[in-house]
């Protein structure tokens, strides 16, 4: 009995020394456990968020302590960039090139839905922000975890919390944000557009080649990306080279998943009450939805476009899998495509363009590094 009155003075004492911000991150975090879950949207990203969050919130937590585990992970992934880089790999070792190789145009999806990044910095500097963080807040718009992760700790923004737990929430959310944004935008005709696939003979000398060349090419155009171009290439290189399939499978299963678990634990670091509880974070989710958003519409409106004059017409949706929410996108558009005519099979266009996203996620990404110290 004293056990549980001493438990309820400790709780009443917590309470009373603004302990109420100790409880809404438990609930923030049961609320990614309940997505990951429940809804299974991004289980092995959100679920060791929403657990962090709640280990790191715990008064006196000795996790985030100077030798806490997930301060350690931290420093030891996070901080450095570590974490994002390794995972590219694994992202690279996912990606076929195929489809995008097969149809180069697709890539100018992957550029036109990178609009609301650049429309966003803008837009965040007239909140107040100042460069760096307002150049952060705007890659969220790319879906793209590990880019938001390596320019906000390249830019020192101070706002790294809610711009890491912004960038991976939106990439779960991608099933309920776009096809809202997509039906707004588009008409039931424009919908149910069919596009014939004519898949090209890549050749494999092709496929190897690629990966090289567009780490070089990127590389003079953005030096500042070529870190994360080069490791998501040499993820790519590993798979279509054909002598390293081990390696190849490693890296697309046991390394990705280990990565993700460690970088979604580790983000917790910056969810801890004080520091994630702020008006600001509120304003940061609120502009990464607009980026998010307006990146969807940015593809769409391409397609739109190009309709115009086009004699074989775009399914403008196909422009909304620019993102670099790879292959989450993809699916989801090509969902919708078979909502609207069962027989309307989209997926090699949208896995084309959401690959095409991957790789301009990352160029936009380092022309933000090139040109935020040139602003300033």
């Amino acid at each position: 009995m004293n056990f549980f009155m001493d438990l309820f003075g400790n709780v009443l004492e917590l309470f009373q020394d603004g302990g109420w911000k100790y409880v809404l991150m438990w609930i923030i975090g049961g609320v990614l456990i309940f997505l990951a879950i429940v809804k299974k949207m991004e289980p092995t990203l959100l679920l060791p968020m929403g657990f962090g969050a709640i280990l790191v919130n715990l008064p006196n937590s000795g996790a985030v302590t100077e030798d806490g585990a997930i301060k350690l992970l931290y420093d030891a992934g996070i901080a450095n960039e570590l974490f994002p880089l390794l995972l590219f790999i694994g992202i690279g070792a996912m990606i076929d090139f195929g489809p995008l190789l097969s149809n180069p145009k697709l890539m100018f999806f992957g550029a036109a839905a990178q609009f609301g990044i650049f429309f966003t910095f803008s837009l965040a500097t007239i909140f107040g922000f100042d460069i760096k963080d307002a150049a952060s807040i705007a890659i969220i718009g790319a879906a793209d975890g590990p880019t938001s992760i390596f320019v906000a700790n390249t830019l020192g923004a101070s706002c790294k919390g809610a711009i890491m737990v912004a960038a991976y929430s939106y990439m779960a959310l991608v099933p309920i944000i776009q096809p809202p944004v997509i039906k707004l935008i588009t008409t039931k005709k424009e919908r149910r557009i069919r596009m014939e696939y004519k898949p090209a003979n890549v050749s494999k000398l092709t496929k190897i080649l690629f990966p090289i060349c567009i780490t070089i090419i990127v590389g003079l155009v953005s030096p500042q990306s070529v870190t994360l171009v080069g490791f998501l290439m040499f993820g790519n290189l590993i798979r279509e080279c054909g002598v390293l399939d081990n390696l190849s499978d490693t890296a697309q299963n046991v390394l990705a998943n280990l990565i993700t678990i460690f970088l979604g634990i580790s983000i917790a670091q910056n969810l801890q009450a004080e520091e994630f509880l702020k008006l600001e974070t509120i304003i940061v989710l609120l502009l990464g939805l607009f980026a998010f958003v307006f990146d969807t519409f940015g593809g769409v409106m391409l397609a739109k476009f190009i309709n115009i004059f086009a004699k074989n017409k775009i399914n403008p949706m196909i422009g909304a899998t620019g993102i670099s929410a790879f292959p989450m996108s993809a699916r989801v558009v090509h969902k919708m495509g078979l909502e609207e005519d069962s027989q309307n099979f989209l997926l090699m266009h949208t896995i084309g363009v959401n690959v095409s996203g991957q790789i301009a996620s990352v160029i936009a990404g380092g022309l933000i590094l090139s040109l935020v110290p040139a602003i300033m």
